[in-house]
């Protein structure tokens, strides 16, 4: 069986150029900033206080570099910690924060098992590692041991079912190939993917691309030796045993039983969660926010006339226009499509939404009624910030 650290050596993932840097900034889920604060500060961080982070098993960097990148462009005080196994992984991440001239980040190779040993953390980025670990639950009871006051955690873990047909491959090829080195176990199982009948599970799953984009993406996705997936059971539970509570999916829209079926009366929050992802079926990971068990902080909410919102993925004036003309908003997140239609009146509030208008500031440049702003604000409220296309933070103040 070829170890995880050794994978990483011979395939650091993801596959990534540093000389790409100079043409664009990877963003995502979890781990920006916007985001974080949305989800585990309501929205009201004061970033004049540096920012201590952990990216714990940073790979090549993704989140290590949008968290510095966006704090720095920012002008935000900020001091990273980044930790990973693979040597490899370092270097290519290593060598992105140089291209961009980014500096706070102190690199070591290690394990995130040994979290608790760098220090106490405002924010630790996790993503896509702890289902890799041979116990899960110790990595997230190292996590949390290494979790400063009033921090929180940004994560991704896989979801079986949008990962229909991974798993019965990856146990083949383990089985077929156990012996062999990294790159005859690739070239191999390449070739039989190439043939696989056309109604095999993972011939017909339309969500997954990492094995036509890059030799490293492949191997992750069908050779890995230690990858286990969470439903939604399992990772609440996973996160009760071992001290945190689930904030936030990042797109909680995914995750609303009610935008599916009918909610039966007494259902729990995390049982119709639970279900809504096997009516969904399309769910191939898990971008999470958590916080400690005993900690009742909310995420973010626009009943708050001093928070600040931000548009995500979509340019306000353009919204704003498709808003104004009647059109629907096209979502497509998770393997799900849907059309989102929001009230034409709301037009001139979201072309006024700039990263610096607080909403009582946005509704006095509308002169917009104090009810009537209320009931336009719920409604983009309801469907954006449900979808992760805004969010509420002070970053940009």
């Amino acid at each position: 069986m070829v170890s995880v650290s050794e994978q990483y050596e011979a395939y650091p993932y993801p596959e990534r150029d540093p000389s790409d840097e100079a043409k664009r900034l990877i963003t995502g889920s979890p781990s920006h900033p916007l985001e974080m604060d949305h989800f585990l500060w309501e929205g009201r961080r004061d970033w004049s206080q540096p920012l201590r982070i952990l990216v714990a098993g940073g790979g090549t960097g993704d989140g290590l570099i949008q968290l510095a990148q966006v704090l720095t462009s920012a002008g935000k005080p900020y001091d990273i910690t980044y930790v990973d196994l693979s040597t490899a992984s370092r270097a290519v991440a290593e060598a992105r924060a140089q291209a961009r001239g980014l500096t706070g980040i102190t690199f070591h190779t290690g394990s995130l098992l040994d979290a608790p040993d760098y220090g106490q953390f405002d924010y630790i980025d996790c993503c896509g590692v702890l289902h890799h670990l041979p116990d899960p639950a110790e990595g997230f009871a190292a996590l949390r041991k290494a979790l400063a006051p009033g921090g929180g955690l940004g994560f991704m873990v896989y979801a079986p079912y949008g990962r229909s047909g991974v798993y019965p491959l990856q146990e083949a090829f383990g089985t077929l190939f156990d012996g062999l080195p990294p790159q005859d176990r690739l070239a191999k199982a390449k070739e039989i993917v190439t043939n696989l009948p056309a109604g095999h599970p993972f011939a017909v799953n339309p969500h997954l691309t990492d094995h036509r984009q890059s030799d490293a993406g492949f191997y992750d996705l069908l050779l890995h030796g230690q990858d286990r997936a969470f439903d939604v059971g399992d990772l609440l539970a996973v996160l009760d045993q071992t001290g945190w509570r689930l904030q936030s999916f990042c797109t909680p829209a995914l995750y609303d039983l009610s935008r599916i079926a009918s909610r039966p009366e007494g259902m729990g929050d995390g049982e119709a969660m639970a279900v809504a992802e096997k009516l969904r079926g399309t769910i191939k990971l898990h971008a999470a926010y958590a916080v400690p068990s005993d900690d009742l902080r909310k995420p973010a909410k626009g009943s708050n006339r001093q928070l600040i919102p931000h548009l995500r993925g979509v340019q306000p004036r353009a919204l704003a226009q498709a808003v104004a003309q009647g059109k629907p908003l096209p979502i497509n997140m998770g393997g799900v499509s849907e059309r989102v239609t929001l009230p034409k009146d709301a037009a001139p509030l979201i072309a006024a939404i700039d990263g610096r208008r607080a909403l009582a500031q946005i509704a006095e440049a509308t002169r917009t009624d104090p009810l009537r702003f209320g009931a336009l604000w719920g409604a983009l409220d309801k469907h954006l910030t449900a979808w992760g296309l805004m969010l509420y933070s002070t970053l940009g103040r």
